[in-house]
């Protein structure tokens, strides 16, 4: 079958290494698999597919330098999980029988026990089999911590082939980013980041959730799964049907030819490869520093870091040369090829320097200030009805006296004009038109002071070029947020005394909004606004470097800097116990929301346009980070902008009616849950087309309001002192 595209060059800065014990992990994994019943009589495989994948070469050049038993061990799981994929193909796809799929899926972490002494099921098939050996053989070696992360990596991988299952059976194609977001999960490159921990060291516990080391895990993932996507096209598309393939989704969403596609495909794996360095670089060393790592852990987390770039260089080597891939002619061994053998795909000069190098750079040359002119609206697609809560003007009272009573209008930041021109009491009451005034008043003040928060930052802090002061202010709004009961209740936590408007806002916020929450909601509450306040410290540091990031990065940090999962945790406050929390956690509800949130935060990135680029000399506008990746003008960076919001509309409608029904059995919900969740979809109807009117409706954005006003230096309002007082 001829070829449907050539192969693009790959950038690839890491030579590959071959591991010595190669021979040794292949005999083993051979005997194992046939041990396991996945070879003859399974009706998946025969030896001869097993060696023909080799599986062993792809694992001896992912993982060179640790010791031939434990490159045995990891040849198995590989073994295993490429077995469940085709198994499950065999199985469930074809046939497209979810209900089957589901109840296989269903069984599996029963054979991931936390404790090794609680007993798992008998197995019934090999999927099983290899399951809880693998299990049993593993997870001694490894702490409570790293069980868990990867039990969590491993019912992803499995469960989320319920997503693909469903596409399949819809005959829809993903958009580009619900692909990439969805593919981390169902592609197995975070599994793949667990056993790179067991072959290399275990990543310390107190950064295993940060920011840098899951940015270094989903740029991880996202090169593995798009390269993998580019070598099995041909495979997946063309002979089995699939529809998750990078390639076949870009090629359907910009309607451009396979060749095109898959050349952007490779920019957009360049781009994720330079995310990965330039947080390896520079965010990881300052992690370590900040949380005060020991030497060993240092140490381990940079051979697990080594370790990720080693699987993305050996995963290449192994993809030109297994048969399960469309490699044809990426090994031409003729004098002009070059260097020819193990780990000269990163020998090609060529590659290295052409435009990925002038990508690399041209994230760091924009100019701030430049005249853009007033934001140019589009049509936007708005579905929904828009609905007003009635106590909006006693609100916006209300929002003037507590942010002068917080000293809000006092620091040269805000004044009462830019206040009224803000007009957040019409953006809580498109959020909420159902809310009683007390609540109104708590969600305007909430806006108000996340509102103030995003601007001060940059203003206070950015010019300065002062991220150390930066830090210290988001320690102090932290101890804000006590996450223990109450005062009266019993003992409270420590909590910083306030002594600026952000401080004392969020003091007076906090216990108002907190009162009824148990301690587990508290902090998942006080997470988000922290999560919140650390993306205002990521733009700094991008600030300071005159970074613009790559649009992967900026639609996910988006979410938080624009305080989407801040307004949608207060939607969910209501709710009560009737929904599970794991529902919440589930793929289809956080599809639901992440659609909105992309509405949301990518209508503020249109309206906000000439305000951040002209007057403000910001580098986090969607448009400006399109224009910077795909190197186009602002029509055609707002047109691919407008259009990714309507997908995202569309994708928010085709969760709340396809998915949501089959979230609904899966769970088998009552009916008082599935009423409150299909509330919560008018809730984040309403929320999307709240914000698309307080958008039109507002002053902020407005062209005459830019141009009579200045953003002048704040010099002297970074707090003084980096101590948390303990009241007494």
């Amino acid at each position: 079958m001829t070829q449907p595209f050539e192969l693009p060059a790959f950038y690839m800065p890491y030579p590959a290494r071959l591991n010595p014990h190669l021979d040794e992990a292949r005999a083993h994994s051979a005997r194992w698999a046939r041990d396991m019943g996945m070879l003859e009589g399974s009706g998946v495989w025969e030896q001869s597919d097993l060696d023909a994948h080799d599986y062993g070469l792809l694992c001896a050049y992912t993982h060179p330098d640790c010791d031939g038993p434990a490159l045995s061990l990891i040849t198995d799981w590989y073994v295993w999980v490429f077995f469940f994929d085709d198994h499950f193909l065999d199985r469930y796809k074809r046939s497209q029988d979810r209900a089957a799929g589901k109840a296989h899926l269903d069984r599996l972490p029963r054979f991931m026990p936390m404790d090794l002494t609680t007993p798992v099921p008998e197995p019934e098939n090999p999927v099983e089999a290899g399951l809880a050996d693998l299990w049993a053989r593993t997870v001694p070696a490894m702490s409570a911590d790293w069980r868990r992360r990867f039990a969590e990596a491993t019912e992803h991988l499995l469960n989320e082939s319920l997503w693909e299952l469903s596409n399949i059976n819809e005959g829809r194609i993903a958009n580009p980013v619900e692909y990439i977001e969805m593919r981390r999960k169902v592609g197995g490159a975070p599994w793949s980041a667990g056993l790179v921990e067991y072959a290399t060291a275990e990543i310390p516990a107190a950064v295993a959730g940060t920011r840098p080391l899951r940015v270094l895990m989903e740029t991880f993932s996202d090169g593995v799964h798009l390269r993998n996507d580019l070598f099995s096209y041909q495979r997946e598309v063309q002979d089995e049907g699939e529809l998750s393939n990078g390639v076949l989704v870009l090629e359907t969403f910009f309607g451009c030819t396979t060749q095109e596609a898959a050349d952007t495909v490779n920019g957009i794996l360049t781009s994720r490869l330079h995310q990965f360095e330039h947080t390896a670089l520079t965010e990881v060393p300052a992690l370590a520093l900040e949380k005060g790592l020991a030497p060993p852990e240092v140490a381990a987390v940079a051979a697990y870091t080594r370790g990720l770039q080693d699987w993305q260089s050996g995963g290449h080597e192994w993809h030109l040369r297994s048969s399960r891939y469309m490699n044809e002619g990426a090994l031409d061994t003729s004098p002009l090829a070059g260097p020819t053998g193990i780990g000269t795909s990163a020998a090609d000069i060529g590659a290295l320097l052409s435009d990925t190098g002038a990508e690399r750079f041209r994230a760091y040359t924009h100019v701030p200030f430049q005249k853009v002119g007033p934001s140019l609206l589009p049509d936007f697609e708005m579905p929904f009805p828009l609905r007003l809560n009635p106590h909006v003007d006693a609100a916006r009272r209300h929002v003037t006296a507590w942010s002068h009573a917080m000293g809000i209008l006092a620091e040269g930041v805000w004044d009462e004009d830019r206040l009224d021109a803000c007009d957040l009491p019409l953006c809580a009451a498109g959020l909420d038109p159902d809310g009683s005034p007390e609540a109104l008043d708590l969600s305007s003040q909430w806006l108000a002071w996340g509102t103030y928060g995003d601007d001060y930052y940059p203003l206070v802090f950015g010019h300065r070029r002062d991220l150390a002061a930066a830090r210290i202010c988001t320690e102090r709004l932290a101890g804000c947020m006590p996450t223990g009961v109450p005062r009266g209740e019993g003992a409270a936590e420590a909590v910083t005394v306030p002594a600026n408007g952000l401080e004392r806002g969020l003091t007076d916020l906090w216990p108002r909004t907190t009162r009824n929450m148990t301690g587990r909601q508290r902090e998942a509450f006080r997470h988000t606004v922290v999560v919140m306040m650390e993306s205002w410290l990521w733009e700094l540091a991008n600030q300071v470097q005159n970074r613009i990031p790559d649009p992967v990065d900026y639609l996910e940090m988006r979410r938080a800097t624009f305080g989407s999962e801040l307004t949608m945790r207060l939607c969910r406050m209501g709710h009560g116990p009737s929904v599970p929390p794991e529902v919440y956690r589930s793929g289809p509800v956080r599809s639901l929301e992440n659609a909105a949130m992309d509405y949301g935060m990518l209508v503020n990135d249109v309206f906000s346009y000439q305000k951040e680029i002209e007057y403000e000399g910001e580098i986090h506008n969607g448009i400006l980070v399109v224009q910077n990746f795909f190197g186009c003008d602002y029509p055609a960076a707002l047109g691919i902008v407008h259009d990714l919001m309507t997908q995202r509309m569309r994708q928010f409608q085709h969760v709340a009616a396809h998915e949501f029904p089959v979230l609904y059995e899966d769970f088998r919900l009552s009916a008082q849950a599935r009423a409150t969740l299909d509330g919560y979809v008018v809730e984040l109807q309403n929320w999307m087309a709240g914000i698309l009117n307080w958008h039109r409706a507002c002053r902020r954005y407005a062209a005459d309001e830019l141009a009579g006003r200045t953003h002048r230096f704040v010099p002297d309002l970074a707090p003084k002192a980096p101590s948390l007082t303990v009241p007494r």
